[in-house]
C-alpha cells in the first residue's frame, strides 16, 4: 500500500513541472470612492455652494467633523489585486462657498472612467 502512495505522489509531483497551466483564483475588480470625470471637474468652479457641489460630484467620501469646511473625494480602482488608478480631489469651503480646489492627481480621460460612465447609461 505504501508503494502505491509513493508512486502516486511521484507521478503527481512530476505533472507539476510547469507544462500544465497554473490555477490562480479570480480577483474581482474593486472600485472605491467617487469617480470624477474631466467633464465633472470642468464644471466645478470657485463660488459654488456646497449643495451645488454635492449635486455635481455626489457626497464626499470623507467628511471630517473636525474640518467641516473641507471635503475629500477619493477614488481607487484595484484590478488583479493591484491598484491601477487613483484620484484625489480636496475642496475647501468658506461660509458654504467653494474657495479652493486641490487636485492631488490630475484627471485624465482613463479607460476606467469611460467604462464607469458607460455603465451608468445602461
Amino acid at each position: 500500500m505504501r508503494i502505491h502512495i509513493v508512486l502516486v505522489s511521484v507521478l503527481l509531483a512530476s505533472c507539476s513541472s510547469g507544462s500544465l497551466p497554473k490555477l490562480t483564483p479570480y480577483k474581482v475588480e474593486i472600485r472605491q470612492g467617487n469617480l470624477i470625470t474631466q467633464e465633472m471637474r470642468a464644471k466645478l468652479k470657485p463660488g459654488m455652494t456646497q449643495s451645488q457641489v454635492k449635486a455635481l460630484l455626489g457626497a464626499p467620501l470623507i467628511a471630517d467633523v473636525y474640518h467641516a469646511n473641507r471635503w475629500d473625494y477619493y477614488y481607487s480602482l484595484r484590478q488583479g489585486g493591484e491598484v491601477t488608478e487613483k484620484q484625489r480631489l480636496t475642496l475647501y469651503f468658506d461660509k458654504d462657498l467653494l474657495t479652493r480646489i486641490d487636485d492631488v492627481t490630475p484627471l485624465e480621460s482613463s479607460d476606467a472612467a469611460k467604462k464607469e460612465v458607460d455603465h451608468g447609461k445602461d
